[in-house]
């Protein structure tokens, strides 16, 4: 029934809303357990999709809902919120890691290249610029490094560009 109302109100949000919050109301009414009743509800949250303005009102119709009719599954609504906003969570988290993480490989093999390119440009001179060097945190400055070292003269060009 519920991928029939959704083929027929693809075109009709409020119809679609309207037969969402029935087909929602029915899993209440038919005396569903309270883990049949999220998996239904996730279900079909997931086939008749709503825009994201009118899933609040749909949201907030099943919470009003279930409180006045004192459901003993404290509103399932609020639940399905929770676990969509942790799994969003997650997945950000996820992605601020892989950037971070990509980051920091990405600095720690430009300052590897500098430190291989000062030792075998400039010897033991290089390598001491390179100990001031490691502190940067900046990516950019860190590839216009290794870019100089190719074309500078002595160490004293490279320290020019750390203090640009």
């Amino acid at each position: 029934m519920t991928h029939l109302k959704e083929i027929e109100t693809r075109k009709e949000i409020d119809n679609r809303l309207f037969w969402k919050i029935t087909l929602v109301k029915a899993l209440y009414k038919k005396g569903f357990s309270k883990r049949d009743i999220l998996l239904l509800y996730k279900f079909i949250d997931c086939l008749v999709t709503l825009p994201e303005d009118i899933s609040l009102k749909f949201h907030e119709e099943i919470i009003k809902y279930e409180e006045e009719s004192k459901m003993p599954y404290i509103t399932t609504a609020e639940k399905i919120g929770l676990e969509k906003g942790l799994h969003q969570g997650i997945q950000q988290g996820i992605q601020q890691g892989l950037q971070q993480g990509m980051l920091q490989g990405r600095q720690q093999g430009l300052l590897k290249a500098i430190e291989i390119g000062l030792k075998l440009k400039f010897g033991i001179e290089g390598l001491k610029l390179y100990s001031e060097i490691k502190k940067i945190e900046d990516i950019d400055l860190l590839e216009t490094i290794t870019e100089a070292i190719d074309t500078a003269e002595d160490v004293t060009d490279i320290r020019k560009l750390m203090e640009n």
